[in-house]
């Protein structure tokens, strides 16, 4: 199996690349989670498991065809997700698990990317894992005490922006001190960005149980508490302690975004069913 590159943002605030090789389970059965894994998600806001309930009375039959394809709401995959996910924190760093959500990333081009995220005593954790495959691709570390700002409101664009995207999201910063440069804000593939958008996932309308695993609220509220007690704990030599929480529009530097627009209108982001072919 080829070796995946991962972003991690080190100790010194900047992201390095590390490597990790994670395997998909032995057999095509999906595996449960753990009892204490299911008391601790509890406690954090997010979903322990998915019952096998009846979708929203809400969701119009159109929308209920739509979303089954997505593969996160086959049977037995979300937890065999959460399941590879935890495996993978490292439990002497990053601590014990407060919560886990399933969200939408928006980067800097409005392109959506279907995202697990963690929140641990320690670490703001990123997984981009694929529920086709059963297998983390990517994992972005993101260390609590160098979290200062959590923006949360509705989307905006460019006064001459073509572009749209209605609903609420939350951004994290981790470098206040650091803007992104020219050219990486022109580059659709950077990832030295300070900071980190999510929104709704599409399924969060599907039952309750969704609608807890996605809700984007709790993520910030659970991410704010538990950095303001990293803050507390492992202060930064020289710089300013603590978490500003502000309550703004999320702007979003893109104008024509034509590949953003096909990608979002077609869920290219997302593990979905599509025709014959699994993407």
């Amino acid at each position: 199996m080829e070796e995946v590159k991962d972003e991690v943002v080190s100790d010194e605030g900047q992201q390095e690349q590390i490597s990790s090789t994670p395997t998909g389970p032995e057999d095509t059965e999906p595996a449960v989670r753990s009892e204490d894994t299911e008391d601790r998600a509890a406690e954090g806001g997010a979903a322990p498991s998915i019952p096998q309930q009846g979708v929203s009375s809400a969701v119009s039959p159109v929308d209920q065809f739509r979303m089954k394809k997505f593969f996160v709401l086959r049977p037995g995959t979300l937890n065999q997700a959460i399941k590879d996910v935890e495996s993978l924190v490292d439990k002497e760093v990053d601590g014990s698990v407060h919560g886990i959500w399933l969200m939408a990333e928006v980067d800097h081009w409005n392109n959506e990317k279907e995202r697990l995220v963690l929140v641990t005593d320690g670490t703001l954790l990123i997984f981009k894992y694929d529920f086709v495959m059963f297998k983390c691709e990517q994992i972005q570390k993101i260390p609590l005490n160098f979290v200062d700002r959590i923006c949360h409101g509705t989307f905006s664009f460019p006064k001459h922006s073509i572009l749209q995207r209605e609903g609420e999201g939350v951004r994290v910063f981790w470098d206040r001190l650091r803007e992104p440069s020219f050219t990486s804000r022109w580059n659709p593939f950077a990832i030295d960005f300070p900071f980190i958008t999510f929104t709704y996932h599409p399924v969060r309308s599907m039952n309750d149980t969704f609608a807890a695993l996605c809700d984007i609220q709790s993520f910030r509220e659970k991410l704010k508490d538990a950095a303001q007690k990293v803050h507390a704990t492992k202060p930064i030599p020289g710089k300013a302690n603590g978490v500003l929480v502000l309550n703004q529009n999320i702007q979003i530097e893109a104008y024509v975004g034509l590949m953003s627009f096909i990608g979002n209108q077609n869920k290219l982001g997302y593990c979905m069913a599509r025709g014959n072919v699994g993407f």
